[in-house]
């Protein structure tokens, strides 16, 4: 794949249309004036500074964009000065954040049939991340990545779905539950007490993607309200409002690309047996949308790139073997291609306080 992708990178990336915004429930983030509160900052005022209407926490099903959350963490971090500020706002929600898809978790009949009902139905709380459950032998991890491109406040959004994730798995789990670790896309804080105090496993910051480490063996306990009757009900109810959703193919592609392309399973054949497409087709209904599925991997790989550039430590040779690239020079003219600008300026820029505007990725 690494060839394929440097062959390409040699050609023109033409933009596609602007990707929809995506939303997201307010469920998750219902405790943000009472932080804000909490660190002596006036929500109202907060909350206007960042364009956001207070009316929306009165409803944990209420929504708003994907971006603006991102914007509301950021902000709300920064007048605060509290670097931690998504971490607090995570750590005082669970599963009730999730909506029908967490109840329909709680509900299941094991933590594995609860995890992997919220990987299958987290796009009915959320467009712009994604949520997976993968197995490495005796471990497990529960990760956490945005795909929506160009997002801020990505470390915010970050820290609070590890501390979401840890607490939803605690209820999954029971009282016995004791993780393994905890991963951060993100760079070593400078103070990691409020961490330590919330998340009581190693800390594991620089990572590819924020997420939970934990015993596999969890996945196999039963869970204490297994209920098929309600569980059927709440079923019912999550296809309705997927119904509602409609079928964006582009959406399910970028969520699956988001973590496809960090494993070296993103070849359309692939991506396309996932979804039960056969590649032609996928190609027909992509020029329908007025994209290619080669746009998307370049899209979902620059959105890749610009987190690892501006959230962690990772030099250009790792971010170019994350991605899969044949070598540096060539993720390099790849990122200048989609960018206009090198890696090591575009992080440059963004340390400055100022990114340039990406020219080719709407």
């Amino acid at each position: 794949m690494g060839t394929k992708r440097a062959f390409a990178a040699a050609n023109a990336f033409h933009a596609a249309p602007a990707a929809e915004a995506g939303t997201v429930r307010i469920g998750p983030t219902l405790a943000i004036p009472d932080v804000l509160a909490s660190l002596g900052a006036g929500p109202a005022r907060v909350l206007a500074e960042a364009g956001v209407d207070p009316a929306v926490f009165g409803n944990p099903d209420n929504r708003i964009t994907f971006a603006a959350r991102g914007r509301l963490m950021a902000c709300c971090a920064a007048v605060t000065r509290c670097p931690h500020f998504g971490l607090l706002v995570g750590e005082r929600s669970g599963l009730q954040g999730l909506g029908l898809v967490g109840l329909l978790a709680r509900y299941s009949r094991d933590v594995g049939s609860a995890l992997r009902g919220i990987e299958r139905w987290f796009h009915i709380h959320v467009q712009g991340a994604t949520t997976k459950l993968e197995v490495y032998g005796e471990r497990a991890l529960l990760s956490y990545s945005i795909y929506e491109p160009g997002v801020e406040g990505g470390d915010q959004l970050g820290d609070g779905a590890v501390a979401m994730m840890n607490n939803i798995l605690r209820e999954l789990c029971g009282p016995g539950w004791k993780p393994a670790g905890f991963m951060f896309a993100r760079q070593r804080p400078q103070a990691l007490a409020p961490y330590r105090k919330l998340l009581p496993a190693p800390l594991i910051f620089n990572a590819e993607q924020y997420g939970v480490v934990f015993p596999a063996a969890w996945l196999e306990r039963a869970m204490r309200h297994d209920d098929p009757e309600l569980r059927s009900l709440l079923q019912a109810q999550i296809d309705a409002l997927e119904a509602q959703h409609g079928d964006d193919l582009v959406g399910r592609l970028r969520s699956l690309l988001r973590t496809a392309l960090l494993t070296d399973h993103a070849g359309e054949e692939d991506i396309a047996r996932l979804i039960s497409i056969h590649p032609r087709t996928l190609s027909r209904r992509l020029a329908a949308e007025g994209t290619t599925f080669q746009h998307l991997v370049d899209e979902c790989s620059f959105e890749i790139a610009r987190q690892m550039l501006e959230y962690t430590r990772h030099d250009v040779a790792q971010i170019a073997a994350s991605l899969d690239y044949a070598d540096p020079s060539a993720f390099t003219r790849a990122f200048r291609r989609w960018s206009g600008t090198t890696p090591a300026r575009w992080r440059a820029a963004q340390a400055g306080g100022h990114l340039p505007s990406p020219s080719h990725v709407s």
